[in-house]
């Protein structure tokens, strides 16, 4: 409820704890119970010198069945490919989540880019998102505050001092803090969501590549066009940049 509450969300079946099946979780709810994985990957040896450097650049989480209030899952976090891209290092965190019978209920692909690294060899396959439909619709804007980075890492429980230390975040590089990648997905699977009249307990894969930083307070725009049970997104900032690409929605 506090993530779909982050988010603004008023479909009351986000908050309703008298539904028969309890409260609808939003499609990019997992990446709460995923982030504690997240830090021992990060922590590596390898990796721990170079966590100033890192940026969310891709994101492919698959819901093999909706997340249910409630259930106990077990997660596991493990590295599955390695590449070089022209910014960077690029590792994929690969985390997998099942129920008490073993089956599986979520796998996320989390594309990380650690700027200006190179590395001595590739490992494993990235899967690249599908490209854009050719076409896209405006379907909505995102109204970012000044303070929903704050909010996202508290509902969310995801911290990262780039989102909200600003002392942090410019020692880092950054010119000021920055909205999580992951809030800028839900935000925009949201908008899309809501504008082409989909249901959100039918998501079952969303996927796109992280094109741009979105600094607050600012405006999003979200494009957007369904074909069958695929839908197509970008999101863009205020000077017209992208800062979602690849944008998918695979509903069931």
């Amino acid at each position: 409820m506090a993530y779909s509450a982050a988010l603004g969300e008023t479909d009351c079946r986000y908050y309703n704890t008298a539904a028969p099946h309890g409260v609808l979780a939003h499609p990019l709810f997992p990446v709460c119970y995923e982030w504690p994985l997240a830090q021992p990957l990060r922590d590596l040896a390898a990796l721990r010198p170079l966590f100033a450097r890192l940026l969310h650049a891709q994101h492919d989480l698959m819901l093999h069945r909706p997340v249910r209030a409630g259930e106990t899952l077990s997660v596991s976090g493990r590295i599955v490919a390695v590449a070089q891209r022209r910014p960077g290092a690029f590792v994929v965190f690969r985390f997998e989540s099942r129920d008490a019978a073993g089956a599986p209920v979520t796998t996320s692909d989390a594309g990380m880019l650690y700027r200006g690294v190179q590395i001595d060899q590739a490992r494993g396959e990235v899967e690249e998102p599908p490209a854009s439909a050719p076409a896209l619709s405006a379907v909505g804007e995102i109204h970012v505050a000044a303070t929903a980075a704050h909010t996202y890492t508290e509902c969310a429980r995801i911290w990262n001092p780039i989102h909200t230390d600003i002392a942090f975040a410019r020692a880092a590089g950054l010119p000021g803090l920055i909205l999580h990648g992951t809030a800028t997905l839900a935000l925009s699977v949201s908008r899309a969501l809501g504008a082409l009249g989909c249901d959100p307990a039918q998501v079952r894969r969303v996927r796109c590549r992280f094109a741009g930083m979105v600094p607050m307070p600012t405006t999003l725009s979200v494009k957007g066009t369904r074909n069958g049970n695929e839908i197509s997104f970008e999101t863009r900032n205020e000077g017209g940049e992208a800062v979602i690409t690849r944008g998918s929605i695979g509903l069931e």
